[in-house]
């Protein structure tokens, strides 16, 4: 049976890159049915690929076949791998970090290492800058279509060989939440942090809260106010800021109707701190 294939890279649709992948996955198998992610994550962003594929992964079918390819050490020693989630689907990248998000949250059963021996367009050996193309849609495909099985990408490697980049755990002291902005809702300009609901709930926030928020940037605050913890932007105010729980049951922050990244210069990553507790 044919498995899906999606696609996530940080290449943009403003060039071929993204087409030649489609058309090595078609030379493989015409029938193989190809979704893309998304190919706009920041160029070189490694831990944006890894957020996204922990945001996507869960709700594909198992045995679909993800590649992910923001990969600036191409070229170099680092490992290309395949690994089997705990949901048995698979992923298909470079051993750099992209994996974090996914082997936290999601689990990892197995890895096996890119035989280029064997899963390698043909006529592309002298190319090292695209790997993309020539190592991860092949293999890919290949094992999307059955011509090979897992087993057939290569050997076993270690899961302590898998390379996770510094992930954050947020924390919960008296009633005082500390965590940091995980990643953007890039296109509303909205936070979402590495708060749990759980563990909101287990401080005692409830939904019509007055919250006191402060975000600070190499512990130097640069947005402090109140807001409401709300269920949906409705029950506040045009431009209002808010907070609510997204849909991967993490808290975020927001304005109504408004990008507060963009009007508060906002970023994302383990400098990006946030402190939250009750008003009264």
């Amino acid at each position: 049976m044919m498995k899906h294939l999606v696609l996530q890279t940080d290449f943009g649709l403003s060039d071929g890159a993204v087409s030649a992948m489609y058309g090595v996955a078609n030379s493989v198998n015409p029938n193989i049915r190809i979704f893309d992610l998304t190919h706009d994550i920041s160029p070189y962003n490694i831990w944006e690929a890894s957020y996204r594929l922990y945001q996507t992964v869960p709700y594909w079918p198992e045995k679909t076949v993800f590649v992910s390819v923001v990969d600036p050490g191409v070229g170099t020693d680092r490992l290309s791998v395949v690994v089997k989630t705990n949901e048995n689907q698979y992923i298909v990248t470079p051993n750099n970090g992209t994996l974090t998000h996914v082997k936290v949250h999601i689990g990892i059963k197995e890895a096996r290492i890119i035989d280029e021996k064997i899963n390698r367009l043909p006529r592309s050996g002298e190319s090292h800058t695209f790997h993309g193309r020539d190592v991860y849609a092949y293999t890919a495909a290949r094992l999307a279509s059955d011509v090979i099985s897992y087993e057939g990408v290569g050997p076993k490697v270690n899961m302590d060989h898998i390379v996770c980049l510094t992930k954050k755990t947020a924390r919960n002291n008296h009633g005082i939440i500390k965590g940091c902005i995980d990643i953007l809702d890039v296109r509303f300009g909205n936070l979402w942090t590495n708060i749990d609901r759980r563990l909101f709930r287990e401080a005692g926030f409830r939904y019509g809260d007055t919250l006191q928020v402060t975000i600070a940037h190499h512990d130097k605050d640069v947005y402090k106010n109140k807001m409401l913890f709300v269920r949906s932007f409705a029950q506040t105010h045009l431009g209002e800021p808010l907070m609510y729980v997204n849909s991967l049951d993490k808290l975020a922050v927001a304005l109504n109707q408004g990008s507060f990244s963009k009007a508060y210069h906002i970023g994302t990553g383990t400098s990006w701190k946030i402190t939250i507790q009750k008003v009264g």
